[in-house]
This record gives C-alpha cells, sequence and structure tokens, in this order.
C-alpha cells in the first residue's frame, strides 16, 4: 500500500490520549450538526461526502476490474479517506491524489475535531477466514448520522448493533457474492438497523466486465414491498430537514456511464 499518514490508533486509547472520556466522545458526536451533506456516487461502494463542516471524505476507493472495470477511477481529492478493507474493490488508496488522512482499522477516531467509529466485522460468512476483515464507518455529518457498511457479509451481532445505533443514512451492499450481503441478508440488516434513509451498494451494474459474481440492484428491491423507493442521480444533498418524518426510504442512486 502506498505510504500515507495511516490514522492506526485504538478504540478507547486514542480518545484517552486526547484527554477525552466516553461522556464527552459522545457529547462531541452529537454536537457534530447543522448545514447538509452532499453525497457522490462513484461506482460498487465508493462515495464522497462534501460539507457540513467535514471536508471531503472519501469512502472504499476502487481498482477497474470485474465488476468495476466499466467505472471511471475514482482519482478524488479528499482530505480524509476510509477504506472497509484492502480488497482490489475497496482500499485502492494509491490512485489518488494529495496526501489524504486515511483510516483502515476499526477503532474510535478524532479527525479534526470530529469523531469517526470503525466497527469490525466479517466480509464473509466463515468468520472472515477467507476474505478476512471489513470495517463499517460511522460518523457524523451535515447532521446526518452516517453508517457505510462496506463489505459486510455476516448477520449484525449485538454488540456491532450497539456501536452502528440507528442511522439517518445507510449504505448497504445488496448484490451477493461471496463477501457481502445477498438481498435478503441485506433486507435482514436494514430491520436490525432500522434506518431512516438506504442507499443500496455492491451490486452488478453495466460496469461489469468478464466474470463477476453479484447480481442487479432489483433483485434487491424486489424484495422491499411497502419501502418507498426513489430513483435519483448520482449526487444528492441530505439534511436533517430531508429525513423522512416516520419509516424508510430508499435512494437508488444511478451511474452517470
Amino acid at each position: 500500500m502506498k505510504r500515507r499518514w495511516l490514522m492506526c490508533y485504538g478504540g478507547a486509547g486514542l480518545l484517552t490520549a486526547l484527554g477525552m472520556g466516553a461522556t464527552s466522545s459522545l457529547q462531541s458526536y452529537q454536537a457534530q450538526t447543522g448545514g447538509s451533506v452532499s453525497i457522490q456516487w462513484f461506482g460498487h461502494t465508493c462515495f464522497l461526502f462534501t460539507g457540513g463542516g467535514a471536508g471531503r471524505i472519501l469512502v472504499n476507493p476502487f481498482r477497474t476490474v470485474g465488476c468495476t472495470a466499466g467505472y471511471r477511477a475514482p482519482k478524488v481529492n479528499a482530505d480524509l479517506v476510509m477504506i472497509s478493507s484492502q480488497l482490489l474493490d475497496e482500499g485502492a488508496v494509491e490512485i489518488l491524489p494529495g496526501n489524504p488522512k486515511l483510516l483502515f482499522e476499526a477503532g474510535s477516531y478524532q479527525v479534526n475535531g470530529r469523531q469517526f467509529q470503525g466497527i469490525r466485522t466479517s466480509h464473509d460468512l466463515l468468520d472472515g477466514k477467507r476474505f478476512g476483515i471489513n470495517v463499517a464507518w460511522r460518523w457524523k455529518q451535515g447532521g446526518i448520522d452516517i453508517l457505510h457498511l462496506g463489505g459486510a457479509a455476516a448477520p449484525i451481532t449485538p454488540e456491532q448493533k450497539i456501536l452502528m445505533g440507528r442511522p439517518d443514512l445507510l449504505l448497504i451492499p445488496v448484490g451477493n457474492g461471496p463477501k457481502a450481503y445477498t438481498p435478503e441478508n441485506a433486507k435482514a440488516a436494514i430491520e436490525v438497523l432500522n434506518p431512516k434513509i438506504v442507499i443500496p451498494t455492491h451490486y452488478r451494474t453495466r460496469a461489469a466486465k468478464g466474470t463477476c459474481d453479484l447480481v442487479p440492484v432489483d433483485n434487491f428491491l424486489s424484495l422491499m414491498s411497502g419501502v418507498p423507493i426513489r430513483r435519483v442521480g448520482n449526487t444528492i444533498a441530505l439534511g436533517p430537514g430531508s429525513l423522512p418524518k416516520s419509516g424508510t426510504v430508499i435512494q437508488v442512486m444511478s451511474y452517470p456511464f
């Protein structure tokens, strides 16, 4: 991996080093509100989050191969990059310009006064024995509590649920394959987390070239009977006032091929 500023401090240790206890950490997290956040989809599980006082946060830049071959490489300027794994489709930090801060391990982090929680999950149904560990990322930006599940594959445990909370926005893989949720698994995870807005990720699109073991997003949508579905562009803006008053809404983003 290209050498970058690796923010690899562990859990409560970093908070203690900064003179913050668990209570003040939570208060700091809850205080990160106001404004709105712009969300741009670059394909697969890669998104850029901009605004809300947090700068430019990029999650899961990828290499263009297999299921992502037809997307443009996300060579995006960012202040902070978070990756869920170091697999080809989630950890291509060497393609990025500049020298952004990088988070890649589970734990609690403070970056520019903002809290980020990396939550360890399995990247397969074999307790990580095949594809290793996936890191789900939770943070608050523009008044929106965001949870990006990366390439989660295993059911959510009670301990993970405590760290994940109830997100305003859930980005969740739905396309099957050996290292991410099946559509059925994704539906079960949504029932556990009860988010306000869901953005499906990690599914087959026309970007796929050659062998690609993912299924289209419609396989997931067909299971979500009764849940409102909105098809939007590749960039959306969300703020506290744009969240549904009750229930869950699915927003399917489109890629500008």
